[in-house]
């Protein structure tokens, strides 16, 4: 058993009892490698924002459970070097999807878990939720829960519809579960196409897909059922559209890629949404910013020579993020 605190990291509690207080959502950025973790530190490091570290089942595959522990201690340590003091950085469990790999995370210094039934019955929703969070609960590990389907796909999660969260339901699963964050549908989805051509209008002077609006009043209705209690979205980026035309200029192939739109997001933030996800616009600014490189420099082999500038557009993107977006910049001194 290895605990969070022992590596430097914190839980979600207070994290998201200040944001819903100051009006701001906390980032929680995914990762996969070494760059994009430093990418994420050093943005979060120099803006003095806390942080999310999420992982999923695939990138915790993909990374190895021994290595990420030791990922996560390291950039507590990177932050401290930056300057950062009094480091706020959570590693996450991104959609986890039974309660023994909830568990293994909780056990190898995770500080958060998500475990998501949302795809279960309602009273088995309830019951995984609940087993997750008796044990999290243990050893001070926050949980969040799922109410509703996102659409899209994102690792081993996917939908091809979504399902709005049902307000009427909010109240019992949170007090039957215990769960202390809730993630709610109310129509972001997963991956780089979040809506189809058909859902979206054109903008008659630019060509682009304009998106339809989510669905606000779903989440005024959670709110006013759960007040001050701490909601997430998902699948919340917002698909730069200078990323997709560079990588579709550059030999890629991303046709109708649509976000969620920024300015949503920025309503959402001021709300008790708490905890904002953003996955996909880091995996486009990294494709961009490599694919760039290998098209004006065809003869470059050298990782670091790719990498090193798909790391600092990453950063680029993050800051952006957490200034303009989500607003927790300077909430974390």
């Amino acid at each position: 058993m290895v605990s969070y605190k022992e590596l430097g990291l914190v839980n979600t509690r207070e994290m998201f009892a200040k944001a819903i207080k100051g009006g701001y959502a906390i980032p929680a950025f995914n990762f996969n490698n070494m760059e994009q973790l430093q990418a994420i530190i050093k943005a979060a490091a120099e803006e003095k924002s806390p942080v999310i570290l999420q992982v999923s089942k695939g990138a915790r595959n993909y990374a190895n459970a021994t290595l990420l522990r030791y990922m996560a201690q390291g950039a507590v340590a990177y932050a401290k070097e930056l300057g950062w003091e009094n480091p706020q950085i959570v590693l996450h469990l991104d959609h986890g999807d039974s309660f023994e790999l909830c568990k293994s995370c909780i056990d190898n210094g995770f500080s958060s878990v998500m475990i998501d039934g949302s795809h279960l019955p309602y009273e088995e929703n309830v019951a995984l939720t609940k087993q997750v969070v008796d044990y999290a609960h243990q050893y001070d590990v926050t949980v969040e829960g799922e109410l509703g389907v996102l659409a899209g796909v994102e690792d081993e999660v996917s939908a091809d519809h979504h399902t709005y969260t049902d307000p009427e339901e909010v109240i019992d699963f949170a007090t039957r579960t215990g769960c202390d964050s809730l993630a709610i549908s109310i129509g972001t989805s997963h991956g780089a196409y979040k809506f189809t051509p058909e859902q979206c209008t054109r903008d008659p002077k630019t060509g682009l897909l304009v998106p339809p609006p989510l669905a606000f009043e779903v989440l005024d209705a959670v709110m006013e059922k759960l007040p001050g209690f701490p909601i997430v979205l998902h699948g919340s980026s917002s698909v730069p559209q200078e990323y997709v035309k560079t990588i579709n200029e550059l030999g890629g192939k991303l046709p109708d890629a649509i976000g969620i739109p920024e300015e949503e997001l920025r309503k959402a933030a001021k709300s008790a949404v708490c905890k904002i996800n953003i996955d996909s616009d880091s995996r486009l600014a990294m494709t961009a910013a490599i694919r760039k490189v290998f098209h004006d420099k065809p003869g470059e082999f050298d990782p670091r020579k790719y990498l090193g500038p798909a790391r600092d557009e990453m950063e680029r993107l993050y800051k952006h993020k957490i200034e303009n977006v989500l607003g927790s910049n300077g909430k974390a001194e």
